[in-house]
This record gives structure tokens, sequence and C-alpha cells, in this order.
């Protein structure tokens, strides 16, 4: 899969690499996307939120991070950037950080991943992450659900086309 490339630097038109999510016609609520840019034009990050609750925040975010981005430097106990959107969205202010992690293999098509299920002060909060072998960090966050190994069946790539802008 292709993406367009940036014809301004103050504005990507999308990213650089494939983006896995969830198809919007697959997911019954509202979808948002965002775009992460960096002073220089570049994409450091997509991300696309899955609203079930009706305009009232969202049910889970999943971030797309490549290499080099950013947003993916945590401290220590740190939430991802996933689970700080989502947490801004939901309007919930308290502090969260991560409280441990836990190494799990799930299937993916035919691909073996190794998942990393991070466990947030905040019990409502589901979050997992898996390195894709293009170096691009994928992050579901989820509130109020558990995120299942059937998610992860749901995962692929999205058509360019849902990135350019008009």
């Amino acid at each position: 899969m292709s993406f367009l490339r940036r014809r301004s630097a103050a504005t990507p038109t999308g990213p650089d690499f494939d983006v896995l999510a969830m198809d919007p016609g697959d997911w019954p609520g509202d979808l948002g996307a965002g775009l992460l840019p960096a002073p220089d034009g570049s994409c450091q990050g997509v991300f696309l939120r899955y609203d079930l609750f009706g305009g009232r925040g969202p049910a889970m975010i999943i971030g797309n991070l490549p290499e080099g981005s950013p947003a993916r430097e945590l401290g220590e106990g740190q939430v991802p950037f996933e689970v700080a959107q989502l947490l801004v969205a939901l309007g919930n202010e308290e502090p969260v950080q991560v409280l441990e992690t836990e190494d799990i293999p799930v299937m993916h098509e035919d691909n073996l991943l190794i998942v990393r299920r991070l466990k947030c002060s905040e019990g409502r909060i589901s979050c997992t992450q898996f390195d894709r072998s293009d170096g691009v960090l994928v992050t579901i966050a989820s509130w109020d659900r558990p995120i299942t190994d059937e998610l992860y069946q749901l995962l692929k790539p999205l058509p360019a086309e849902m990135f350019q802008q008009v």
C-alpha cells in the first residue's frame, strides 16, 4: 500500500507507513482520525478514535507510531500517548500511570505477535502494544472494555484515501 507524499511541509497529507487498525465499516459507532505532524511536516504517527458512546467519548483508540516518533518516548510509569488521548477525550483528569507489563503471544493472520499488556492504575483502561516488522508501534487503548485476542483478527491496513487532505 502506498500513500501520497506530502505537498506542503507544513501540512502532511498522510503517513509514510501503513496504518493498522479496524475498518470503520466493522465498527458500529463513530470514527475519528488524527495525524501527529512534526515541525518539518513529516507524519510522526496516526491514531484512530472509535466512539461507541454516542459522542460522550471513545471506547477505543488505536495508534500507529513509527520509529523515531517523539510520542514513543515515555518516562518511567508514564502511560502511552493513546491512553493519554483516551483520558483527555473522556474528560478524566485523574493521574494515571503504568503499573506493570506482561508479554503474551497472539496470532494475527499467519504472524505471531508478542503483545505487551499494560496494567494501568485506572482499572477501566485496557492497553496493549506490539511492534510490527516495519518498526511501527501499534497501541490499543480501550475504556471499560477488555481487549481480547479476537480483536487482533479485526486489525488490517486501512486505505490511504482515509488520510488524504482535500
